[in-house]
């Protein structure tokens, strides 16, 4: 899986939000592909912030956990101090709870980046990485072929969505008006190991466990694309340390559009279970019917593409899910009430 590492001299990344699921996954990828660097880990520990992703590099000497808000300039300048990479991926993520709590999203995806900059371009950083996402670009009509790319208008549909655009138009405003250098990767949706179980794929998997039923939204056809966490990883290294200041990246993980119903049956036939798993229930607001991506700027420039199928990964993660659910349990036993409250049971992305 891993790549062949790159070379580089010694360097000192400070990850935002690395207790949560892609940020922990990049941790593991990062400190073990180069274990000359080292890491800060800031995370205010929210629902989603889990230190049990972690318990295997906590002790080591060139990795730093720090609890603290993004929004906090003292917590933030401190966590700063001699770092060379700031790899944000510290934010609130989940579209439903953006409908319920849009306060909370604005507050942290966009007040907290602006924080981020603020002390990156005070402690002369050498690169501000920004994790985004596709939905920013808002949505595509199913069965047409149109694809988000690098020059898609945005055009965003959720407060989730509206908050991410917002993050992402302040750091390329700092690029251009202070000279900060940055990079954005813009992704689809990942899945993978130590995904919090409100997502489509890790609730689905984890209430097939549990024995019940795999909730779908409204007809299920929406589309989407879907990124393995660790090929994500392989793709912010590259942007790191091959791709050039100034610059964004779309990251996708698959080759053709495959509809959120197809992902829960082909999940549901690698369980050995039968569509009777399946349970349909009430559609969100606004819920955006296409995502498609075309990934073929960072294939091109930087060689990246994805190591794992669709059916390869969802094996990988259904596998890592039975074999872990000392890790999901407890969290879906502590936030029964908001699953219960916005789902009557649970979903997704």
């Amino acid at each position: 899986m891993a790549n062949q590492s790159i070379e580089h001299p010694p360097l000192k990344l400070l990850v935002t939000g690395g207790a949560g699921f892609i940020g922990s996954n990049f941790i593991h990828y990062w400190l073990a592909q180069y274990p000359q660097d080292s890491i800060v880990n800031l995370d205010l520990l929210t629902y989603a912030g889990n230190l049990a992703n972690l318990t295997s590099v906590e002790s080591l000497p060139n990795y730093q956990f720090i609890q603290g808000d993004i929004c906090d300039p003292m917590v933030v300048d401190s966590a700063m101090t001699d770092v060379d990479i700031v790899v944000h991926f510290a934010a609130e993520s989940h579209v439903d709870r953006s409908i319920m709590d849009p306060d909370t999203f604005l507050k942290t995806n966009v007040l907290g980046t602006h924080t981020l900059l603020q002390s990156g371009l005070k402690h002369n950083i050498k690169r501000f990485h920004h994790i985004s996402t596709d939905e920013v670009f808002g949505t595509l009509e199913l069965g047409r072929h149109d694809q988000f790319s690098e020059t898609t208008a945005y055009d965003p549909r959720s407060p989730y969505s509206a908050s991410k655009a917002g993050s992402d138009h302040l750091v390329r405003a700092y690029g251009e008006t202070y000279g900060l250098p940055y990079s954005i990767t813009n992704c689809s949706n990942n899945y993978g190991e130590y995904q919090f179980p409100e997502k489509l794929i890790a609730l689905t998997i984890t209430n097939l466990i549990e024995g019940k039923k795999a909730p779908v939204y409204g007809d299920g056809l929406q589309v989407r694309d879907w990124l393995y966490v660790k090929d994500h990883c392989r793709a912010i290294e590259l942007v790191l340390l091959k791709g050039q200041d100034m610059t964004t990246y779309v990251v996708g993980g698959l080759t053709q559009d495959v509809s959120n119903l197809e992902v829960v049956k082909q999940i549901v036939k690698l369980m050995g279970l039968d569509e009777s798993s399946i349970e349909y229930v009430t559609d969100r607001p606004g819920h955006d019917r296409c995502y498609s991506v075309n990934w073929s700027k960072i294939k091109n420039e930087l060689g990246w593409q994805s190591s794992v199928n669709l059916e390869e990964g969802l094996k990988k993660t259904v596998d890592w899910y039975r074999a872990h659910p000392e890790w999901w349990q407890p969290l879906k036993e502590k936030n029964q009430v908001y699953f219960t409250k916005q789902y009557a049971g649970g979903i997704q992305e």
